[in-house]
């Protein structure tokens, strides 16, 4: 009876008069859509159709007769579309999903929509359940903001077969895609390690949408959870993979019930901690009545840790629910996770009952809400106000339409003082943050990033050439055990008990037997995925997520000319700010001047920069040892066949020099500074 009533009451607009009101005109872009015959779009199968999106540019006004002016048009071409959505198919306004195909109407069309990185997947969220009509793009927005991806969105106003729909938000559909979510795309042949690593995207949610159930896991309180695959396809995932990403969660689960802070084998190991803590902030900032139980997502590279994100279905939030059906579980005083209602799985609370965990998640939450910072309230009203302005003539005309948002004002103002009320009690029940605070890191610096090499007829695969430097600029061995590169396009993660002495450096390359072919040595490690040849965020962290080094590089002026001429960047000083341009040079220096260590080798060359004496000690004899300028002049050059020796450097100018030491099993090559 209660569904009965609802759908009554949700029909209303189908016999108001308004709903025939003509439109002409927008601030905002005009999406057209003429389905072929004029058929209706069903929830399945998908109908073709035709696509004009209106787009005069920023700040311009948008004529539905622009539809004739090929200048005016940012989209004219072939789709095909069906309606979308699970509780949101009861409403009378309706959701769409569409692909962009070229003129076959099958070819997939990677085009970009309104600014929005080229792609074919695409959806058109009608905000059903928000009658503010800003939510999911607050939320997303706030995501993105704070460093996490979330679909990217652009308010539009919709004509289906030449009838008015009302204000629509254009996004991004969750896929792997390097604009998207950034991971290797598994294939059904990728079943043995590490192929069968990733990368995957995972969901927890309902089956109404059909995907069916991978696996179950349950709450605190013992109700089910189902995980789904949304890539590899259900239909398309293997044993094998289903068998690994489920391992993945059933480790993280066993991992934080056990409280295993480790980060060798502990749930630091397993999971992308920040990426987790952002998850949880986004969710409980909104306090998202669906959040960890419906439409949420997780997803992990090949070879990665498993990262949760990214965020999807944000309507249910700062206050709103399901009213109509009885539901009001949006509270500025409860934590979603633990409000006896859509929990989700056990591992989100036990993550937040581990103090070490919680204490991560309060310093991060308390750095968001400062002044300037995205989660400040300031900032996040600013940026309300700013959307208002935006929508509100289209807010008008959807009120008209479906009659559904009543006084637009007084929505937002409860959005406001929603948003006051949570950020206070959120950080007064986190707790303090002290314990993680100011953690000390090992002093581990980025200093040659090669990231668009340039080919030759040995080697005619550029990508295969990529390599990166990290050089310890300090005193003491370091064990790398925890420390990884953390976000997503670049992967590899240290192996435990690995570590790195005083003064050395060590290379990963993108392709490890193409390295030691062209180098002569191999490297420390192969990492997975390839660097950016516009620019990539380089962020080394530990295992809790406190960044180590971050670079972030362009290929554009300021930055040195390193694309694709055979060069890379290399830092200048070590002691230097490498994330800025001006302390980085363009190089084609051979590496073999470099620090190169090979993998698994134990070996000792301080002090480094050296005044007098440099001692040298290896696992291994020592046979030859050589000193050459850095010209490549021969200096020095003897037999020491011994573990260790010690060469007086007193007689050489101040300078580098190229130290050469071979062993029996193993060459090194490096520099010397002298003081």
């Amino acid at each position: 009876m209660r569904q009965l009533i609802i759908i009554v009451y949700l029909s209303i607009c189908f016999y108001h008069p308004v709903c025939a009101q003509g439109f002409t005109d927008s601030n905002l872009p005009i999406i057209i859509i003429n389905t072929d015959q004029g058929v209706e779009i069903p929830d399945d199968p998908r109908v073709l159709a035709s696509m004009k999106i209106i787009y005069r540019g920023p700040g311009q006004r948008n004529y539905v007769t622009d539809q004739n002016d090929p200048s005016y048009l940012n989209y004219n071409g072939r789709i095909d579309i069906e309606i979308r959505g699970s509780s949101s198919q009861v409403t009378p306004k309706k959701q769409y999903a569409f692909t962009t195909r070229k003129a076959d109407n099958v070819t997939n069309n990677n085009v970009s929509l309104l600014g929005l990185p080229a792609e074919n997947d695409w959806v058109l969220n009608g905000m059903v359940f928000d009658p503010a009509l800003i939510r999911d793009y607050l939320s997303f927005n706030l995501s993105r903001q704070i460093g996490e991806y979330a679909s990217r969105t652009v308010y539009c106003e919709v004509i289906i077969n030449s009838v008015y729909k009302g204000l629509y938000l254009l996004q991004e559909r969750i896929k792997a895609d390097n604009n998207r979510v950034d991971i290797m795309k598994i294939n059904p042949a990728d079943n043995t390690y590490p192929l069968v690593s990733g990368g995957y995207i995972t969901k927890a949610d309902k089956t109404t949408g059909g995907d069916p159930i991978a696996w179950t896991m349950y709450s605190w309180d013992g109700y089910p959870v189902g995980y789904m695959h949304h890539l590899p396809k259900p239909e398309n995932v293997t044993m094998q993979q289903n068998n690994y990403i489920h391992d993945q969660f059933e480790l993280l689960a066993a991992e934080a019930f056990d409280g295993n802070i480790s980060v060798a084998d502990g749930f630091p190991s397993v999971i992308d901690i920040p990426s987790f803590i952002d998850f949880i902030i986004i969710s409980e900032l909104g306090s998202n009545a669906d959040a960890y139980m419906f439409s949420t997502f997780f997803h992990k590279d090949r070879n990665g840790k498993l990262r949760a994100g990214p965020i999807w279905d944000n309507d249910l939030t700062y206050g709103n629910d399901l009213f109509f059906w009885g539901f009001d579980r949006s509270k500025t005083d409860v934590w979603q996770f633990s409000n006896g209602d859509n929990e989700g799985a056990r591992f989100w609370r036990d993550l937040f009952n581990n103090s070490m965990f919680r204490c991560y998640l309060s310093k991060r939450w308390n750095e968001l809400i400062q002044p300037g910072q995205p989660l400040n309230l300031s900032s996040i009203e600013t940026f309300i106000d700013k959307t208002v302005s935006t929508i509100s003539e289209a807010v008008a005309r959807e009120n008209a339409l479906w009659g559904r948002v009543g006084n637009h004002q007084h929505q937002i103002t409860k959005i406001k003082s929603f948003l006051s009320t949570r950020i206070a009690w959120i950080t007064d029940n986190l707790g303090p943050y002290s314990e993680c605070n100011n953690v000390s890191v090992p002093p581990l610096v980025i200093t040659k990033i090669m990231y668009h090499p340039a080919t030759s007829p040995d080697f005619p695969e550029e990508d295969d050439l990529e390599f990166i430097e990290i050089l310890n600029n300090g005193d003491q061995a370091i064990n790398l055990t925890g420390i990884y590169f953390s976000g997503t396009g670049f992967v590899f993660q240290f192996p435990v008990n690995a570590t790195l002495g005083p003064h050395l450096s060590l290379f990963l390359a993108s392709n490890a037997s193409v390295f030691q072919a062209k180098y002569g040595v191999a490297p420390f490690g192969q990492y997975t995925r390839h660097l950016s040849n516009k620019s990539e965020n380089l962020v080394l962290a530990d295992g809790f997520g406190n960044v180590i080094d971050n670079v972030l590089y362009y290929d554009t002026i300021p930055w040195p000319d390193a694309d694709g001429n055979g060069n890379y960047l290399s830092l200048t000083d070590p002691g230097l700010d490498n994330n800025m341009a001006v302390n980085w040079l363009s190089s084609y220096e051979l590496l073999l001047s470099d620090n190169i260590i090979p993998a698994g080798i134990d070996f000792q060359l301080y002090p480094n920069p050296v005044s007098d004496i440099l001692r040298i000690k290896a696992d291994s004899e020592i046979g030859l040892l050589s000193v050459s300028d850095i010209h490549g002049r021969l200096l020095v050059s003897m037999y020491i066949n011994h573990k260790s020796y010690e060469l007086d450097m007193s007689r050489f100018t101040r300078g580098t020099y190229i130290i050469r030491i071979i062993t029996a099993d193993k060459a090194y090559t490096g520099k010397i500074m002298k003081d």
